[in-house]
Protein backbone atom coordinates (compact mmCIF):
# COMPACT_ATOMS: atom_id res chain seq x y z
CA UNK A 1 0.00 0.00 0.00
CA UNK A 2 3.09 2.22 0.91
CA UNK A 3 4.52 1.80 -2.49
CA UNK A 4 1.72 2.30 -4.03
CA UNK A 5 0.84 5.69 -2.32
CA UNK A 6 4.63 6.74 -3.18
CA UNK A 7 3.86 5.37 -6.41
CA UNK A 8 0.80 7.53 -7.07
CA UNK A 9 3.19 10.78 -5.84
CA UNK A 10 5.67 10.15 -7.74
CA UNK A 11 3.47 10.09 -11.09
CA UNK A 12 1.70 13.54 -9.88
CA UNK A 13 5.35 15.33 -9.34
CA UNK A 14 6.42 14.03 -12.80
CA UNK A 15 3.16 15.19 -14.28
CA UNK A 16 3.52 18.61 -12.50
CA UNK A 17 6.84 18.86 -13.60
CA UNK A 18 6.28 18.13 -17.20
CA UNK A 19 3.23 20.29 -16.92
CA UNK A 20 5.66 23.27 -15.56
CA UNK A 21 8.65 22.75 -18.23
CA UNK A 22 6.06 22.93 -21.36
CA UNK A 23 3.97 26.16 -19.52
CA UNK A 24 8.25 27.97 -19.66
CA UNK A 25 8.95 26.30 -22.58
CA UNK A 26 5.49 27.25 -24.82
CA UNK A 27 3.88 30.20 -23.29
CA UNK A 28 4.32 32.29 -25.92
CA UNK A 29 1.77 30.26 -27.57
CA UNK A 30 -0.31 30.71 -24.60
CA UNK A 31 -0.42 34.12 -24.45
CA UNK A 32 -0.39 35.50 -27.92
CA UNK A 33 -2.62 34.32 -30.73
CA UNK A 34 -0.96 35.89 -34.23
CA UNK A 35 -2.90 36.15 -37.51
CA UNK A 36 -0.13 35.29 -40.21
CA UNK A 37 -0.63 37.30 -43.45
CA UNK A 38 1.30 36.66 -46.09
CA UNK A 39 4.23 39.08 -47.55
CA UNK A 40 2.07 40.29 -50.19
CA UNK A 41 -1.19 40.61 -48.56
CA UNK A 42 -3.14 43.65 -49.80
CA UNK A 43 -5.15 45.35 -47.55
CA UNK A 44 -8.69 46.80 -48.13
CA UNK A 45 -9.50 49.01 -45.59
CA UNK A 46 -11.49 52.06 -46.08
CA UNK A 47 -9.87 55.27 -46.41
CA UNK A 48 -6.67 56.56 -46.49
CA UNK A 49 -3.92 54.81 -45.54
CA UNK A 50 -0.09 54.03 -45.37
CA UNK A 51 2.08 50.98 -44.52
CA UNK A 52 5.06 51.60 -42.91
CA UNK A 53 7.67 49.24 -42.33
CA UNK A 54 9.22 49.20 -38.84
CA UNK A 55 13.17 48.04 -38.37
CA UNK A 56 14.04 46.32 -35.25
CA UNK A 57 17.67 46.54 -33.30
CA UNK A 58 18.05 43.02 -34.63
CA UNK A 59 16.80 44.08 -38.62
CA UNK A 60 13.72 42.55 -38.33
CA UNK A 61 10.93 43.68 -40.17
CA UNK A 62 7.55 44.72 -38.77
CA UNK A 63 4.26 45.60 -40.63
CA UNK A 64 2.22 48.76 -39.64
CA UNK A 65 -0.50 50.89 -41.20
CA UNK A 66 -1.84 54.28 -40.60
CA UNK A 67 -4.93 55.54 -41.02
CA UNK A 68 -5.13 59.19 -41.84
CA UNK A 69 -7.99 61.78 -41.43
CA UNK A 70 -8.16 64.36 -43.66
CA UNK A 71 -7.15 67.12 -40.63
CA UNK A 72 -6.08 65.17 -38.15
CA UNK A 73 -5.54 67.16 -34.59
CA UNK A 74 -2.85 64.00 -33.67
CA UNK A 75 -2.40 60.37 -33.57
CA UNK A 76 -3.21 57.39 -31.81
CA UNK A 77 -0.79 54.80 -31.35
CA UNK A 78 -3.03 51.62 -30.53
CA UNK A 79 -1.42 48.68 -29.12
CA UNK A 80 -3.93 45.82 -30.06
CA UNK A 81 -4.42 42.42 -28.18
CA UNK A 82 -3.19 39.23 -27.93
CA UNK A 83 -5.27 37.69 -30.99
CA UNK A 84 -5.32 38.26 -34.96
CA UNK A 85 -3.58 40.46 -37.10
CA UNK A 86 -4.28 44.70 -38.03
CA UNK A 87 -6.51 42.92 -40.72
CA UNK A 88 -8.95 42.71 -37.83
CA UNK A 89 -7.62 45.37 -35.51
CA UNK A 90 -7.80 48.04 -38.25
CA UNK A 91 -11.51 48.80 -37.94
CA UNK A 92 -11.10 50.45 -34.85
CA UNK A 93 -9.58 53.53 -36.86
CA UNK A 94 -12.74 54.81 -38.30
CA UNK A 95 -13.71 55.57 -34.60
CA UNK A 96 -10.44 57.99 -34.46
CA UNK A 97 -11.16 59.04 -37.94
CA UNK A 98 -14.14 60.41 -37.28
CA UNK A 99 -12.65 62.12 -34.20
CA UNK A 100 -10.39 63.64 -36.64
CA UNK A 101 -7.23 61.24 -35.60
CA UNK A 102 -4.61 59.14 -37.54
CA UNK A 103 -4.55 56.11 -35.70
CA UNK A 104 -1.23 53.73 -36.04
CA UNK A 105 -1.23 50.04 -35.76
CA UNK A 106 1.82 48.08 -34.87
CA UNK A 107 1.80 43.55 -35.65
CA UNK A 108 4.28 42.13 -33.02
CA UNK A 109 6.25 40.17 -34.47
CA UNK A 110 4.95 36.97 -35.94
CA UNK A 111 1.63 38.72 -36.29
CA UNK A 112 0.36 39.64 -39.77
CA UNK A 113 2.95 40.75 -42.22
CA UNK A 114 5.56 41.18 -38.99
CA UNK A 115 8.71 39.17 -39.37
CA UNK A 116 10.39 36.62 -36.88
CA UNK A 117 8.63 35.48 -33.40
CA UNK A 118 8.19 36.73 -30.28
CA UNK A 119 10.78 35.33 -27.74
CA UNK A 120 10.97 37.70 -24.78
CA UNK A 121 9.49 40.52 -23.13
CA UNK A 122 12.64 42.85 -24.11
CA UNK A 123 12.28 42.21 -27.22
CA UNK A 124 8.62 43.17 -27.29
CA UNK A 125 10.02 45.93 -25.56
CA UNK A 126 12.45 47.22 -27.94
CA UNK A 127 10.53 46.80 -31.01
CA UNK A 128 7.31 49.17 -29.78
CA UNK A 129 9.90 51.58 -28.85
CA UNK A 130 11.10 51.40 -32.29
CA UNK A 131 7.88 52.21 -33.83
CA UNK A 132 7.27 55.07 -31.35
CA UNK A 133 10.33 56.54 -32.93
CA UNK A 134 9.06 55.86 -36.43
CA UNK A 135 6.11 58.41 -35.09
CA UNK A 136 8.17 60.71 -33.73
CA UNK A 137 9.94 61.51 -37.18
CA UNK A 138 5.71 62.44 -38.41
CA UNK A 139 4.21 63.72 -34.86
CA UNK A 140 5.06 66.07 -31.69
CA UNK A 141 4.67 63.80 -28.67
CA UNK A 142 2.25 66.68 -27.62
CA UNK A 143 0.50 64.66 -30.49
CA UNK A 144 0.40 61.36 -29.55
CA UNK A 145 -1.76 59.16 -27.72
CA UNK A 146 -0.82 55.97 -26.20
CA UNK A 147 -3.51 53.24 -25.95
CA UNK A 148 -3.32 49.79 -25.40
CA UNK A 149 -6.13 46.88 -25.09
CA UNK A 150 -5.87 44.01 -23.23
CA UNK A 151 -2.77 42.46 -23.44
CA UNK A 152 -1.50 45.69 -25.00
CA UNK A 153 -2.37 47.32 -21.99
CA UNK A 154 1.21 46.58 -19.92
CA UNK A 155 2.71 47.39 -23.91
CA UNK A 156 1.52 50.80 -23.99
CA UNK A 157 2.11 51.50 -20.00
CA UNK A 158 5.66 50.58 -20.24
CA UNK A 159 6.22 53.21 -23.26
CA UNK A 160 4.06 56.06 -21.84
CA UNK A 161 6.14 55.65 -18.99
CA UNK A 162 9.26 55.99 -20.72
CA UNK A 163 8.03 59.15 -22.80
CA UNK A 164 6.25 62.28 -22.60
CA UNK A 165 3.07 61.49 -24.51
CA UNK A 166 -0.24 63.57 -24.95
CA UNK A 167 -2.37 60.69 -23.28
CA UNK A 168 -2.47 56.83 -21.98
CA UNK A 169 -5.65 55.17 -22.60
CA UNK A 170 -6.40 51.86 -21.13
CA UNK A 171 -8.79 49.49 -22.53
CA UNK A 172 -9.65 46.49 -19.75
CA UNK A 173 -6.40 46.52 -18.24
CA UNK A 174 -4.46 43.79 -15.94
CA UNK A 175 -2.64 44.58 -12.86
CA UNK A 176 0.39 42.85 -13.76
CA UNK A 177 0.51 39.53 -15.87
CA UNK A 178 1.55 38.10 -12.41
CA UNK A 179 -1.59 38.78 -11.21
CA UNK A 180 -3.49 37.23 -13.73
CA UNK A 181 -1.43 34.20 -13.31
CA UNK A 182 -2.20 34.13 -9.95
CA UNK A 183 -5.53 34.29 -10.09
CA UNK A 184 -6.09 32.04 -12.90
CA UNK A 185 -3.20 29.87 -12.23
CA UNK A 186 -2.21 30.17 -8.61
CA UNK A 187 -0.59 26.24 -8.81
CA UNK A 188 1.95 27.02 -10.89
CA UNK A 189 5.33 28.68 -9.60
CA UNK A 190 5.34 32.08 -10.84
CA UNK A 191 9.32 32.21 -11.95
CA UNK A 192 7.57 30.31 -14.57
CA UNK A 193 6.31 33.93 -16.51
CA UNK A 194 8.50 35.05 -18.92
CA UNK A 195 5.61 38.06 -19.89
CA UNK A 196 5.38 39.82 -16.34
CA UNK A 197 3.85 43.06 -17.82
CA UNK A 198 3.86 45.32 -14.61
CA UNK A 199 1.71 47.63 -15.86
CA UNK A 200 1.13 48.77 -11.89
CA UNK A 201 4.32 49.54 -11.49
CA UNK A 202 4.50 51.52 -15.05
CA UNK A 203 1.91 53.39 -14.02
CA UNK A 204 3.61 54.89 -11.09
CA UNK A 205 6.52 56.70 -13.62
CA UNK A 206 3.88 58.12 -16.36
CA UNK A 207 3.87 61.48 -16.52
CA UNK A 208 0.73 61.74 -18.83
CA UNK A 209 -2.60 61.81 -17.58
CA UNK A 210 -3.57 58.13 -17.69
CA UNK A 211 -7.39 57.52 -18.36
CA UNK A 212 -8.41 53.70 -18.04
CA UNK A 213 -11.92 52.54 -19.20
CA UNK A 214 -12.88 48.87 -18.22
CA UNK A 215 -16.31 46.86 -18.08
CA UNK A 216 -18.01 45.73 -15.43
CA UNK A 217 -19.10 42.56 -16.95
CA UNK A 218 -15.63 41.69 -18.22
CA UNK A 219 -14.90 37.54 -18.39
CA UNK A 220 -11.48 37.93 -19.11
CA UNK A 221 -9.67 40.07 -17.17
CA UNK A 222 -12.25 41.45 -14.38
CA UNK A 223 -12.01 45.06 -13.48
CA UNK A 224 -10.71 44.34 -9.98
CA UNK A 225 -7.42 45.06 -11.72
CA UNK A 226 -8.53 48.21 -13.00
CA UNK A 227 -9.59 49.04 -9.55
CA UNK A 228 -6.77 48.31 -8.06
CA UNK A 229 -4.36 50.00 -10.36
CA UNK A 230 -6.46 53.41 -9.29
CA UNK A 231 -4.37 52.63 -6.20
CA UNK A 232 -1.10 54.37 -8.52
CA UNK A 233 -2.89 56.89 -9.79
CA UNK A 234 -1.40 60.56 -9.80
CA UNK A 235 -4.05 63.64 -9.96
CA UNK A 236 -5.74 63.92 -12.90
CA UNK A 237 -5.63 60.34 -13.85
CA UNK A 238 -9.30 58.61 -14.02
CA UNK A 239 -10.84 55.24 -13.91
CA UNK A 240 -14.38 54.89 -16.24
CA UNK A 241 -16.32 51.77 -15.93
CA UNK A 242 -18.35 50.70 -18.33
CA UNK A 243 -22.00 49.22 -18.05
CA UNK A 244 -22.54 46.14 -18.73
CA UNK A 245 -19.75 46.04 -21.12
CA UNK A 246 -17.93 42.51 -21.88
CA UNK A 247 -14.11 42.38 -22.55
CA UNK A 248 -14.51 42.55 -26.27
CA UNK A 249 -16.24 45.36 -28.01
CA UNK A 250 -15.23 48.71 -26.14
CA UNK A 251 -14.31 50.98 -28.74
CA UNK A 252 -18.03 49.64 -30.25
CA UNK A 253 -19.33 50.29 -27.14
CA UNK A 254 -21.74 53.89 -27.69
CA UNK A 255 -20.66 55.08 -23.52
CA UNK A 256 -16.60 54.93 -24.67
CA UNK A 257 -17.45 56.71 -27.95
CA UNK A 258 -19.01 59.90 -26.25
CA UNK A 259 -16.35 60.04 -23.50
CA UNK A 260 -13.65 59.70 -25.90
CA UNK A 261 -15.13 62.64 -28.38
CA UNK A 262 -14.95 64.66 -24.95
CA UNK A 263 -11.60 63.84 -24.11
CA UNK A 264 -10.43 64.08 -27.45
CA UNK A 265 -11.95 67.66 -28.49
CA UNK A 266 -10.74 68.84 -24.73
CA UNK A 267 -7.98 71.27 -25.41
CA UNK A 268 -6.81 71.03 -21.66
CA UNK A 269 -4.75 68.04 -22.17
Amino acid sequence: MKKMLLGILAFFLIAYIILCVGVYFYQEKIIFYPEKLPEDYKFSFAGDFEEITIQTQDKKHLNSVLFKAQNPKGVIFYLHGNGGSIKGWGDVAQLYSSMNYDTFILDYRGYGKSQGEINSRDQLFSDIESAYKELLKRYTEDRIIILGYSVGTGLAAKLASAHHAKLLILQAPYYSMKDEMNQKFSFLPKFLLKYNFETNEYLETVPSPVIIFHGDKDEVIHYNASLKLKNNFKKGDSLIILKNQYHNGITDNLDYQNLMRIILDSDKR
